[in-house]
């Protein structure tokens, strides 16, 4: 064995010893009982492995003689301090796990087999082959779904506008043999392998993708299609994010499975409406075909107007060219965007909501003003109105000099440019002014700020969101903003802040912010 596939042997096994306390000892071996690989806990006894490997062969060779396996299948039992399950990866090698004697086979064995896949990797990779031996943690994915709230949309970072990074967990799925692998292997490492090996259970590979200014960054989990892996595929499906469903458009009964995989998507997923692309592929294989584009878009129409909380979308690739496969992963990339904006943007315009409705149970009114430079562009005006669109408009105002909107609640929008300010009323007051691609604030913007603070009434609150680049100096746009003497005479909140690229999430945080203040003011 080529010492990279020691090496890669070696980090394999001896991140699953650290991820898994349960597991005491790890063995590949051929045959003859040569062991191939292993790795063990330093209380292991040496010699109990070698025995155990030199048992594991004659009794799976009598196990494949009985059941007729020839290629894969797998065994358990117990000895007197140990529990034992073997996994076949071809005719000749085996990987063996030793396991405490309290542990439980039904739930080491979904991680057994990722472990049988990878081992799998190791052995048949070519020269150039790349091999990634990172190793999930199921029980983490299990967590992160009992505590949503815990680590925001599933421990993943979530941007509302370009320039986001967004990471999820995205399976595979259909009846074997339809090209899965070779789909994500095609994307991976822009490789195709005519020499067709079934997945052992499970494989994860990671790989990014820049879409749209946004770095997306997949953790993809290709599942084995074989009827036998359906009691571990839920173990495998926790914590899925997005889907393909996969069939060979040369093979109709692959593509009425299609239905059979959805089902078991529905069964097994706890978030429901996730982003799913059925995926025709094998394109390449024209006078085979005998399933045709109309029939993939027919199903995605019908499988949508069953349900109303999956996105359905339909494509056709081909591994073996390369045609449509980076296309397949952008359109679900954009699935989840959206969807992900979408459902995030819901929970913060709740939030605001909430803290509004919060005031307003005090208080009879809640006066909230914006003075933006633009008089075609005061997103903070834009949000708020969004915010509370659920209440009716009594009153409005719409013109260039200044905007006026009175909702039902008690809430009342302004909106002032610079050389027209109001303020008197005010509970808060949001002020954006734009230093990019400056080396010096304005005057102009100094005396916004004076005014805001003289007219204000004490007590009350004013937001200073100034644009920045990254040549922008902030320090030195606070020394020149500098209205420390002014705050000594009136007792108001003033609060600066930056605001970058992605400014709409960060507005939607900063009036959080302001209505907080509110209500503890």
């Amino acid at each position: 064995m080529s010492a990279n596939k020691k090496q890669l042997f070696n980090e394999l096994l001896t991140k699953f010893l650290l991820m898994y306390e349960d597991v005491d000892a790890l063995i590949v071996s051929d045959r003859e009982g040569f062991i191939i690989a292993g790795q063990k806990r330093a209380s292991i006894d040496m010699e109990l492995v070698s025995v155990l490997t030199a048992l594991i062969n004659p009794i799976l060779e009598r196990i494949r003689e009985e059941f007729a396996f020839k290629k894969f299948g797998s065994a358990s039992f117990d000895t007197e301090k140990n529990r034992l399950l073997f996994i076949s990866i071809d005719e000749d090698i085996t990987l063996s796990v030793v396991l405490d004697t309290l542990s439980s086979i039904d739930r080491i064995s979904p991680y057994a087999y990722f472990l049988a896949e990878k081992t799998a990797q190791i052995i048949y990779a070519g020269e150039n082959d790349i091999i990634q031996v990172t190793i999930p943690n199921f029980d983490t994915e299990s967590e992160s779904l009992k505590e949503p709230d815990r680590i925001k949309e599933q421990i993943y970072q979530l941007r509302l506008d370009s320039g986001g990074i967004y990471k999820f967990k995205f399976i595979i799925v259909g009846d074997k043999a339809v090209g899965k692998s070779s789909i994500v292997r095609r994307f991976v490492e822009n490789k195709f392998s005519l020499d067709y090996r079934s997945t052992l259970g499970l494989n994860v590979l990671s790989h990014s993708l820049n879409f749209y200014e946004n770095e997306v960054y997949f953790s993809l989990w290709d599942l084995g299609g074989q009827e036998y892996f359906r009691r571990f595929r839920k173990t495998y499906y926790i914590g899925a994010q997005a889907a393909f469903i996969v069939f060979d458009v040369c093979k109709r009964d692959s593509f009425e499975n299609v239905k059979v995989w959805y089902k078991e998507l529905e069964d097994f997923i706890v978030k429901k409406n996730i982003p799913i692309v059925l995926v025709g592929n094998k394109i390449d294989l024209f006078d085979q075909r005998q399933v045709q584009y109309k029939e993939g878009l027919a199903l995605v129409e019908e499988l949508t107007r069953e349900t109303t909380d999956s996105n359905f979308s339909y494509i056709e690739t081909s591994a073996l060219t390369g045609e449509n496969i980076k296309d397949s992963f952008s359109l679900i990339a954009y699935h989840y965007i959206m969807k992900s904006k979408e459902r995030e943007e819901q929970k913060l315009k709740k939030s605001l909501m909430d803290q509004i409705n919060s005031i307003l149970n005090k208080n009879e009114k809640l006066v909230i003003t914006f003075i933006t430079e633009n008089p075609f562009w005061s997103p903070g005006l834009q949000i708020l109105n969004e915010v509370n669109s659920l209440y009716d408009c009594d009153k409005s105002i719409d013109d260039k000099e200044k905007r006026l909107y009175e909702y039902s609640n008690g809430l009342i929008i302004k909106n002032f440019l610079f050389d027209n300010i109001d303020v008197k009323d005010s509970d808060g007051v949001f002020v954006i002014f734009d230093a990019r691609k400056k080396k010096h604030i304005e005057q102009i913007w100094k005396d916004v700020v004076v005014n805001i603070i003289s007219n204000l009434i004490e007590f009350k609150v004013a937001l200073i969101g100034v644009r920045v680049s990254d040549e922008t100096d902030w320090s030195n746009v606070m020394e020149e903003f500098n209205v420390n003497e002014y705050l000594e005479e009136k007792m108001v909140s003033l609060l600066f802040f930056k605001i970058g690229f992605e400014y709409r999430l960060e507005i939607y945080d900063q009036l959080n912010v302001m209505f907080s203040t509110i209500i503890n003011s």
